[in-house]
C-alpha cells in the first residue's frame, strides 16, 4: 500500500446539468491511499492521515491532482505524421494518413510507434484512451503488447476499410478478412489484464455494405465490445456517403442499419449533425468523441456542444485529441481548442465543464466509469499530477489572482484552484504534468522530480 497527498479535484455529476460546485468534489489537502492497482481510500488529511501515518506517502503540495485524463478519440499510427500541412479530411488522407500506416505492416516498427505513443499519452497525463490502429492485424497485436506491458486501460481494434478507391490497394482489407481477423483479435486481447476491443469501421465512407454488416454480426457475437468509428466530419465526406448509401436516410442511418449504434458506441467528430441526429443518439445512448485540435487544423468545421448538451437531447461526450489530424498529445492543448470552438458559437466552456469532458465524462463516455474517471474506493489508481505554474506567464498570472477577502479559507481556495484550472486548460500543455500514475504506478514523472 502507498498513498498520495496534496489537493484533488474530481466530479461526482455532470456539470452541464448541475451546478458546477455541486457537481465537484474538491479537497484541498486529501490523501488518496492505493492497494494493489487501485483506490483503498480517499478523503482529507485530516481525517486519514493518522490511520495511514505508517504508509509511503508521495505529497505534491501547492498542485492539482485529477483522475487521469481519457482520450475518447486517437490513432496511434499517425503519431509521426502529426502536423501534416494544408490538406482537409480526405485529400489529407490520401496524401499523409495511408502512405505512413502502410509502415505498420512491419510488426517491429508498429511497436516502436506503439511504445512511443504511449508514452507520449502519459507525459501529457493521458491514461486511457480509445484508438485506432490499421488494417493490419499485426499493428492491433503490436499496441495491445505494449499497453499489458505497462498495464493499462487502451480500447483498440482492427481498423476496417474495404471499398476500393478509398484507400490504397495495398491498404485495403474485405469484409471476410476484417470479419476474421476481429473474431481472432477478440478472443487474444478482449478483457485480457486491461485492454479492451473496439469494433472499428474506419468511416462509413471507408466501408462497403458488407463489411458494415460484418460490423454488425461482430456487435451481436460480442455484445461487450466497443464500437470506434468517425461520422460527419467534413461536407465532402459526408455528400459521398449519401451517394454510396442511397438507402440511408443520413449519416447516422447507415450505422443504425448495420446494427451497432447504442451503448458503446462512439462516433468521433459528429460536426455536422442535425436535430434529430442528436436526438436519435440520445435515445440510443451512444456516445460522441469532440475532437476540436483536430477539427480546427483540418477546417472540418465547429462541433456543436452546447447541442450535444442540450436538456432536449443529452449526449454522452468525451474530448478526444485525434493525432494526427490533431496536432496535440496535451488534453489541456485540446480544451483550449474546445473553449475557442465554444466561443465562436457564442457559447462558454468552463474549466470545471472542461475537466469534467476529459475525466469523468470521458470515462462516462467510453461505459468506463465504474473502473474509471473519479477517485472512488475501488477503482483503478490513474491520476495526472498537475502543476498549476508550470512556466512563467502562468506563474504570474496565478500570483496576480485576487482573492475573495473575506471568504472562508475553503472558498478561497476553491476559487483559487478554478482560476488555476483555467489557467491551464487556456496555456497548459504538459510541462504541467508533473506526474502521471497508473494501476497504482508511477509511469512518468517530470524531469528532476524523483519519488
Amino acid at each position: 500500500m502507498r498513498a498520495i497527498r496534496g489537493p484533488f479535484l474530481d466530479f461526482s455529476a455532470d456539470p452541464f446539468y448541475r451546478d458546477e460546485e455541486e457537481a465537484v468534489r474538491f479537497i484541498s489537502d486529501g490523501l488518496l491511499v492505493i492497494d494493489g492497482e487501485k483506490i483503498a481510500d480517499f478523503g482529507t488529511f485530516g481525517e486519514l492521515g493518522g490511520k495511514y501515518a505508517a504508509l509511503e506517502i508521495d505529497h505534491y503540495p501547492d498542485r492539482l491532482i485529477l483522475p487521469g485524463f481519457v482520450d475518447t478519440h486517437v490513432h496511434y499510427p499517425q503519431t509521426e505524421m502529426i502536423a501534416s500541412y494544408g490538406e482537409q479530411l480526405l485529400e489529407w488522407l490520401e496524401k499523409y494518413t495511408f502512405p505512413t500506416e502502410l509502415k505498420f505492416r512491419d510488426k517491429a516498427y508498429a511497436r516502436r510507434i506503439a511504445d512511443t505513443f504511449l508514452d507520449l499519452l502519459l507525459a501529457n497525463g493521458t491514461t486511457t484512451a480509445q484508438v485506432f490502429t490499421t488494417t493490419f492485424p499485426q499493428s492491433v497485436d503490436a499496441f495491445f503488447e505494449a499497453c499489458t506491458g505497462r498495464n493499462i486501460c487502451m480500447i483498440a481494434g482492427l481498423t476496417g476499410i474495404d471499398r476500393p478507391g478509398q484507400a490504397p490497394p495495398d491498404y485495403l482489407d474485405t469484409a471476410d478478412s476484417f470479419y476474421a481477423g476481429s473474431k481472432d483479435l477478440i478472443a487474444r486481447w478482449h478483457r485480457k489484464g486491461r485492454n479492451r476491443y473496439a469494433i472499428t469501421p474506419r468511416f462509413a465512407l471507408g466501408s462497403t455494405r458488407e463489411q458494415l454488416d460484418c460490423c454488425g454480426r461482430l456487435k451481436a457475437e460480442h455484445p461487450d465490445a466497443w464500437v470506434n468509428t468517425h461520422m460527419s466530419e467534413n461536407d465532402k465526406e459526408i455528400a459521398l456517403v449519401a451517394q454510396h448509401f442511397p438507402e440511408a436516410s443520413d449519416y447516422l442511418n447507415v450505422y443504425e442499419r448495420a446494427g451497432i449504434v447504442g451503448p458503446k458506441f462512439t462516433a468521433g467528430h459528429s460536426i455536422h449533425l442535425s436535430n434529430d441526429m442528436f436526438a436519435r443518439m440520445s435515445r440510443a445512448n451512444a456516445s460522441i468523441s469532440f475532437c476540436p485540435a483536430s477539427n480546427l487544423f483540418l477546417g472540418s468545421g465547429l462541433f456543436m456542444l452546447h447541442k450535444a448538451k442540450s436538456a432536449e437531447t443529452p449526449v454522452l461526450v468525451g474530448v478526444g485529441t485525434d493525432v494526427g489530424g490533431g496536432n496535440t498529445f496535451s488534453m489541456l492543448r485540446t480544451l483550449n481548442d474546445a473553449y475557442e470552438v465554444a466561443a465562436m458559437q457564442a457559447q462558454k466552456l468552463s474549466a470545471l465543464k472542461g475537466l469534467y469532458l476529459a475525466t469523468l465524462g470521458g470515462a462516462r463516455a467510453l461505459h468506463l466509469d465504474h473502473e474509471i474517471g473519479s477517485f472512488d474506493p475501488g477503482k483503478f489508481a490513474d491520476l495526472v499530477v498537475l502543476d498549476p505554474r508550470a512556466t512563467r506567464i502562468m506563474r504570474l498570472r496565478s500570483e496576480s489572482a485576487r482573492m475573495n477577502g473575506q471568504a472562508s479559507p475553503e472558498a478561497q481556495a476553491f476559487d483559487r484552484m478554478q482560476h488555476d484550472a483555467f489557467g491551464m486548460m487556456s496555456l497548459g500543455d504538459d510541462r504541467c504534468v508533473e506526474a502521471t500514475y497508473v494501476s497504482g504506478a508511477l509511469l512518468h514523472a517530470r524531469p528532476g522530480i524523483g519519488r
